[in-house]
């Protein structure tokens, strides 16, 4: 009787206050977590230089890490639903992520900085739609768009801190040849040679990815779920609702279109070079695109907040549409500065709209006890979109030429925004 009287209360709690102690752990794990994986990801590039790998090597080890989160993510969600237990393998996720960064530091040929790639994004494939599916149990049903707006703003916030501490570190040392001499000192043999700054990088990864693990370990908690041995995969997916299917494939084909930022980078970068050079075009580019995470931080409680109040189909379908006049804009692309401030700004804001907005509609269509799979399905539905619209843009791109690409991608996204803007409303579920 006591511990139902607890459970009641707690349950009182979540009601009334959608700000609590798991909100507030999950948003500083994935925080600290993104701080982890950023910092390495913005000095991967030239520490591949460094020991010799190609652009395509690099080019083949994202797409890998990539494929393997994304289907590691069903099978993560559905087994987190099977047996009940979503924390435990999401601690264990958290740390795989931390360990495998890491281990870029040791790397002197690409098949390591694969492996370290491969380990970190089955930690990230893990962890993700069991936390989603805990976040989603933490609040009301009339809350969800808070709790997953806010979750956005700290997982986007590690992406932008991560970047800004990798540069500082290498503004700071590059200027000191004394504390370049006492970080080589302590890299084993050969090490220096190869990358020893980049190198003490990827082992200062450790810090925020160890207390990311620890942030989820202690301050998050999870409601105990009966074990399922009669639960199947396939048979889990095909009991799905069917409006929830029907979202599913509004959000697939957008996902086409939703290419990854690189390209708007390489476009901005190219756009601009006549202009300014290459290599003053390249500062620019990659200082739009830290712009377009610090919109994408600011952007995603806001409307994750709004979401609450509207359909979360429609409101979804509105911010597919800021897509669109964003894919627009980088088809025309006229080569001024303004007009890339101006589009990487609706960047950011369009892929807060998406990213917040989606998940926070998932449980709005699913019942609790499969709730891991269905976040598991909307991310590898997202997976596949996203590999599908970097290589076709890419493709025509190359074919053709960049602008027919970004007409491609509009053309694409106006038509997932008018099926998404159709598909069937969510009724809460608690």
């Amino acid at each position: 009787m006591k511990t139902m009287a607890i459970s009641s209360v707690q349950n009182r709690t979540v009601t009334r206050r959608w700000f609590n102690r798991n909100i507030f752990g999950f948003g500083l794990t994935s925080l600290l977590s993104d701080f982890c994986h950023e910092m390495a990801t913005a000095v991967l590039p030239q520490f591949m230089q460094t020991i010799g790998a190609s652009a395509a090597s690099l080019g083949f080890i994202e797409g890998t890490a990539d494929a393997i989160s994304s289907f590691t993510k069903l099978g993560a969600g559905y087994y987190g639903d099977k047996f009940g237990h979503r924390k435990f393998w999401s601690v264990i996720g958290y740390a795989l992520t931390a360990v495998a960064t890491s281990i870029l530091a040791f790397a002197f040929v690409w098949p390591v900085i694969l492996l370290g790639r491969a380990a970190g994004w089955l930690g990230r494939g893990i962890r993700g739609p069991l936390r989603d599916a805990m976040l989603a149990e933490s609040v009301a049903p009339e809350d969800r768009g808070k709790a997953f707006g806010f979750h956005r703003a700290g997982d986007s916030t590690g992406a932008v801190l991560g970047p800004l501490t990798a540069f500082g570190i290498l503004t700071w040392m590059s200027g000191n040849a004394s504390i370049v001499e006492k970080v080589n000192s302590w890299l084993p043999r050969g090490a220096a040679a190869q990358g020893g700054i980049f190198r003490f990088i990827f082992l200062l990864t450790l810090i925020p990815g160890i207390l990311s693990v620890l942030s989820m370990a202690f301050l998050t908690t999870e409601k105990c779920h009966p074990v399922n041995h009669e639960m199947q995969l396939i048979t889990t997916l095909r009991s799905l609702p069917r409006d929830y299917r029907k979202f599913l494939v509004a959000v697939w084909l957008f996902g086409i279109a939703d290419f990854a930022p690189t390209l708007m980078i390489l476009r901005a970068s190219t756009v601009l070079s006549a202009r300014f050079g290459l290599v003053e075009a390249s500062r620019y580019a990659s200082l739009f695109y830290l712009l377009r995470n610090v919109v994408y931080a600011l952007a995603s409680y806001p409307l994750g907040a709004f979401s609450d109040r509207f359909c979360k189909t429609r409101f979804l379908a509105a911010g597919y549409v800021v897509a669109v006049m964003t894919f627009v804009g980088f088809a025309v692309a006229l080569p001024t500065i303004w007009w890339f401030l101006l589009l990487f700004c609706l960047a950011g804001i369009f892929i807060a709209w998406e990213d917040t907005v989606e998940r926070a509609t998932v449980r709005d269509y699913v019942w609790e006890s499969i709730a891991g799979t269905a976040f598991g399905a909307l991310s590898t539905v997202n997976g596949i979109g996203d590999f599908a619209s970097s290589l076709i843009v890419g493709m025509i791109w190359t074919g053709i030429g960049a602008a027919w690409g970004f007409t491609y991608a509009a053309i694409i996204a106006a038509a997932g925004s008018i099926l998404m803007y159709m598909a069937p409303a969510a009724h809460r579920q608690a």
